[in-house]
């Protein structure tokens, strides 16, 4: 004879077992990634008005993920040099935003943060030492890094002033010519690497700081054409060079890459800057 649940439970046979079925496990796809917040240390302070990140401190990103990975170790990417650009399209939340017209230092504040959510603040490195040659492995701590604040007290020594579009102007100290120059994108720094490449294929000079000027320079004494500047940039005196590179430094916010190296041969000590390769996100290779 069944027994009379409706009496026993006080509920109806069909809402016992209801109430008693366990709920559904959820699935392992369910994980959600976490996402970080980059401190940006230009503070969007020199991106234009139409720029997503005009004005903000922040950007955020994603924790990195086996995909990430797979862009990371593709030969492809790796040849045409774009790893580490993908890999930013991948991290970065908001997809309105392009890396390549990224600030040259807020990059490097994206990618130092990407490489801690991956693997960690500690970064092991083989580091050779610039006096005896001795290579041995170096222990950097990327949580300690910081960003390094552009030096008003510094414009103003080298007569460095930003005009109404956020470019900046300063006149060099020999040949007088008023330079307006700008700052340096991600799209800047893919042209730079790819022509110093092409030249040390061919045994050529890299010519790497007057390729960088070059990008970089806008207008001299409001000359804006480009085969000019490029033949200015080439001829320009040691002591303009020094002067333009100087400005450049002193308005560029950046992340400060450098720390302290100590010979463990020889016992030599000096500042060394963390490479932010694509074997950077490789600790173990």
């Amino acid at each position: 004879m069944p027994r009379n649940n409706t009496r026993r439970t006080g509920s109806t046979p069909k809402e016992a077992a209801t109430k008693a079925a366990p709920a559904p496990a959820a699935s392992v796809l369910d994980f959600v990634t976490p996402t970080e917040l980059v401190d940006l240390p230009s503070r969007g302070r020199f991106y234009s008005e139409d720029h997503p990140l005009h004005n903000k401190e922040t950007v955020e990103i994603r924790y990195m993920t086996a995909k990430d990975e797979d862009i990371l170790t593709s030969q492809t990417l790796l040849k045409k040099g774009v790893a580490l650009e993908r890999l930013m399209q991948n991290i970065l939340v908001d997809k309105s935003v392009n890396p390549a017209t990224l600030l040259s230092g807020d990059r490097n504040a994206i990618l130092v943060g990407a490489r801690i959510t991956g693997y960690g603040p500690k970064y092991k490195a083989n580091v050779g030492c610039p006096s005896c040659g001795d290579t041995a492995e170096s222990s950097f701590d990327l949580s300690d890094l910081e960003a390094i604040e552009t030096s008003e007290e510094e414009q103003q020594r080298l007569n460095v002033s930003m005009t109404e579009n956020t470019t900046f102007i300063t006149t060099l100290p020999l040949t007088g010519v008023a330079a307006e120059f700008r700052l340096l994108t991600g799209a800047d720094e893919r042209v730079i690497t790819q022509n110093v490449q092409k030249k040390r294929n061919k045994n050529v000079l890299d010519g790497s700081l007057s390729t960088q000027f070059s990008r970089a320079v806008l207008a001299l004494n409001d000359e804006t054409d480009r085969a000019t500047i490029q033949k200015f940039m080439l001829m320009m005196p040691a002591r303009d060079a020094r002067h333009l590179r100087s400005a450049f430094q002193a308005v560029t916010p950046n992340v400060d890459l450098a720390q302290d190296f100590e010979c463990s041969a020889c016992g030599y000590e000096q500042q060394m800057e963390v490479p932010l390769t694509a074997d950077f996100f490789w600790p173990d290779r």
